[in-house]
């Protein structure tokens, strides 16, 4: 497990950048926390580090945005909007779990019954100050620990 502690937004995005280095083709990043936290923050970063040359923005609307990049399709996945099991399955982030992708699903404990094992979490939370957030980064079960091995 990794923690670490944002002052800025422009932090949070920095914090991205480096955790992209961790991912691989056909990861899943779970990513939880309350509204305003950072979580896009966060995603832009790892896109622009993954090779994403287009405008990163949360999908709210579309609900899925894919991104070509330089070692996979990045799928940024925003479930703020579902409220019922039917539109989930409606949404099919299914077909996005395997080696062609790098899945970033915001607002991910909506399915999560539904999330593959394993998955990295990452957990953004409001911190003291007001632009203060705390960022917890696991992979789900325990596994061999890329999560935690991220250099800032």
């Amino acid at each position: 497990m990794t923690s670490l502690h944002s002052r800025s937004n422009e932090e949070t995005v920095q914090f991205g950048r480096a955790f992209a280095s961790t991912l691989r083709c056909g990861d899943v990043v779970a990513l939880t926390g309350d509204l305003g936290t950072g979580k896009t923050h966060f995603i832009t970063g790892v896109c622009e580090a993954l090779g994403v040359r287009s405008h990163v923005a949360s999908p709210t609307f579309t609900l899925i945005n894919e991104y070509p990049a330089d070692i996979a399709i990045v799928v940024h996945v925003d479930l703020y909007r579902i409220t019922s099991r039917r539109e989930l399955a409606e949404v099919g982030i299914e077909e996005y779990f395997n080696e062609r992708y790098i899945c970033l699903i915001e607002w991910a404990e909506r399915m999560e019954d539904l999330l593959p094992r394993p998955h990295i979490r990452v957990t953004l939370e409001y911190g003291e100050g007001e632009n203060d957030r705390g960022i917890i980064i696991d992979e789900m079960p325990t596994g061999a620990g890329r999560a935690g091995d991220i250099a800032v």
